[in-house]
């Protein structure tokens, strides 16, 4: 994902960020965060749900072949097996315009670029956000009694990052700032790529630390290159 110039030029940001704070910094790296692997099922029932019905109202007409090769054809008033029969063959014609429709959207559904597009923003970020604290807590257990971290979690595919820092640090920050420093960033990433993105988070990161937590920097206790997962 990164380029070992690009994980050097990240980890001389996240080392001058650090000269200047108490804290920790660091970066995790991701592909994207989730298979997603129900989305392409939701979309298909829905559609499986939703089109047949649409269709008919549309005026489609579903028929199916007798059984014996020939068609079915009445002649006068229907009889009732006649009834019977017409309303099994198209019950069954039914369920297989469904299945064909749920088959179709799922194998769509299933092409990595289709379902990233498919899946909503809110579950990306959500399970951004989860996989995010998981990291953290992990990075956590490595912090000395006291000392505090902020860790930058980036999702490429899923086009999501996040900041988790410890509660006294969240405190002292605020929602709004992280934030702002993510939209920041993201921007950064949209023109000049992840490793300008990263740097940029780190930097803002830092400042708004160093203001809150100065200090001559302490040992450190978590990577200053960034951890691609």
């Amino acid at each position: 994902m990164l380029s070992e110039a690009e994980q050097d030029r990240i980890a001389q940001a996240v080392a001058a960020a650090e000269a200047r704070t108490s804290g920790e910094i660091m970066c995790v790296l991701t592909e994207e965060v989730s298979h997603y692997r129900e989305i392409p099922l939701a979309w298909a029932a829905a559609a499986a749900l939703i089109l047949p019905p649409l269709a008919i109202v549309a005026g489609a007409r579903l028929h199916l072949p007798s059984l014996s090769g020939g068609w079915i054809a009445a002649h006068g008033e229907p009889s009732g097996a006649g009834l019977w029969a017409g309303l099994w063959a198209g019950l069954w014609a039914y369920a297989l315009a469904q299945a064909a429709v749920f088959a179709l959207v799922a194998a769509l559904g299933a092409v990595p670029a289709v379902r990233r597009r498919l899946t909503p923003r809110f579950l990306k970020a959500r399970r951004a956000r989860q996989a995010a604290v998981r990291h953290f807590t992990g990075a956590a257990a490595h912090l000395k009694p006291g000392q505090t971290a902020v860790l930058i979690f980036a999702a490429l595919a899923d086009r999501q990052m996040e900041i988790v820092a410890h509660d006294s640090i969240d405190q002292a920050v605020g929602q709004d700032a992280w934030d702002r420093i993510v939209a920041e960033a993201l921007a950064a990433i949209r023109a000049g790529g992840t490793a300008a993105g990263l740097v940029k988070a780190v930097e803002l990161c830092g400042a708004v630390m160093a203001e809150r937590f100065p200090g001559e920097g302490a040992p450190n206790a978590l990577p200053d290159r960034p951890l691609q997962v």
